[in-house]
């Protein structure tokens, strides 16, 4: 049974977790987790028992803003394959944050008819600069309605990024991750593999 969020007390600590390792779900059209694999039960602490049924966001962290969820829905709605990155909520309290590749699986019809998720840690520079972003739509949401937040987040991607916000979420997690890996001394070689990669392997 869901843990609801006003009964989570919110603690500022990261859920340590093998940051090597891919997060997989699957839900329904409507958000209903219909598989979540072993490390998505380590990382979220919830069993994958407790976790099959419930909605997706019985994992949303509070300082999520609303918004950030609608550009997803609102993108797999019109077949669209989506990146995000986000902040989720393990069932103690604590935070891990993940980029998420989105897919629209299809029936024998070609009709959608669930969506998996594969979510991989972010590097730190990724958080730094998404998080008082989503703190701005946060507290926008909260003084003005969702509405404001959405309006601010538009004008916000066309006039200083110039990018949706898929584009944006990309080109932001491939600069940080590039950055991380020469501090690692990977090779280059390893490093233009992009997304596709970082999600399926070789």
């Amino acid at each position: 049974m869901q843990a609801p969020q006003m009964m989570r007390q919110i603690i500022d600590e990261e859920v340590t977790w093998d940051k090597t390792q891919t997060i997989v779900s699957k839900t329904d059209l409507y958000g209903t987790i219909l598989y979540a694999n072993n490390i998505f039960t380590q990382v979220c602490e919830y069993s994958a028992i407790e976790l099959i049924g419930e909605p997706h966001n019985i994992i949303r962290h509070p300082d999520m803003p609303k918004i950030a969820f609608k550009v997803l829905w609102d993108a797999l709605k019109k077949g669209e394959n989506f990146h995000a990155i986000v902040k989720n909520l393990t069932r103690t309290g604590r935070y891990y944050w993940v980029i998420t590749d989105f897919t629209i699986d299809k029936n024998e019809k070609g009709e959608p008819c669930s969506y998996t998720a594969r979510r991989k840690a972010v590097p730190d520079g990724v958080v730094k600069k998404i998080e008082p972003i989503y703190k701005t739509l946060l507290d926008i949401e909260k003084l003005k309605g969702e509405k404001a937040s959405e309006l601010y987040f538009d004008a916000y991607l066309k006039e200083e990024i110039g990018k949706t916000y898929n584009e944006f979420v990309v080109d932001l997690f491939e600069e940080e991750n590039k950055k991380e890996q020469y501090q690692k001394d990977k090779t280059k070689s390893t490093i233009k593999k992009g997304l596709n990669w970082f999600f399926f392997g070789d």
